[in-house]
């Protein structure tokens, strides 16, 4: 996989937490850059660390499925992608989230597993792509770390209107690479 599908699929991965990040800083209380840190510092290790504990899941059973591989990182990107996209997409009535401290360690926790799962399937498609693992853990860390602290600091200012476009985005670019994925095993 190029540096730049691999920062695209980080992109498409940080969305969950970009999206967490926005709500977060309109409810963050006080803002300020020690609790921002924090915020962005745990999306980014989960989000990071998933991908990984995926490739070491993925290795284990890689053999049995091997021949059927691109269907399979196909299917999960695919679903992961649909999944993003219902979720963001904006509804009617939807309660707004209560008051809560984003920067609490068990909140952040919760939040940062909730927002990485979609990287730990990735990371089991990274298996059957016999890829190594330390670029794309530190080009998904870092990307989720910018993107959480420019998630924080937009939510701050325009509020919590925006963050469902941002699982959409980010379920639509995970679509299209596994549409890639697919689209090289097959005819490439």
């Amino acid at each position: 996989m190029s540096l730049f599908a691999l920062f695209v699929l980080a992109v498409g991965l940080c969305m969950d937490s970009f999206a967490v990040s926005l709500t977060s800083g309109v409810l963050l209380k006080p803002f300020v850059l020690s609790r921002v840190l924090k915020i962005a510092a745990f999306m980014a290790v989960f989000q990071g660390g998933m991908p990984l504990i995926g490739w070491f899941l993925g290795i284990g059973f890689k053999s049995y499925i091997e021949a059927y591989d691109h269907w399979v990182a196909f299917g999960v990107l695919l679903f992961l992608g649909i999944k993003m996209i219902w979720e963001g997409w904006p509804r009617k009535n939807e309660e707004e989230p209560c008051c809560m401290d984003p920067s609490d360690t068990r909140t952040l926790i919760g939040l940062s597993l909730a927002t990485s799962i979609d990287a730990l399937a990735v990371g089991i498609s990274f298996a059957f792509l016999n890829m190594s693992m330390v670029v794309p853990t530190i080009v998904i860390a870092g990307v989720t770390f910018v993107f959480s602290i420019a998630g924080l600091y937009v939510g701050r200012q325009f509020g919590r209107h925006i963050h469902h476009y941002a699982e959409v985005l980010g379920g639509i670019i995970l679509i299209g690479l596994g549409v890639k994925i697919l689209l090289e095993h097959l005819y490439f």
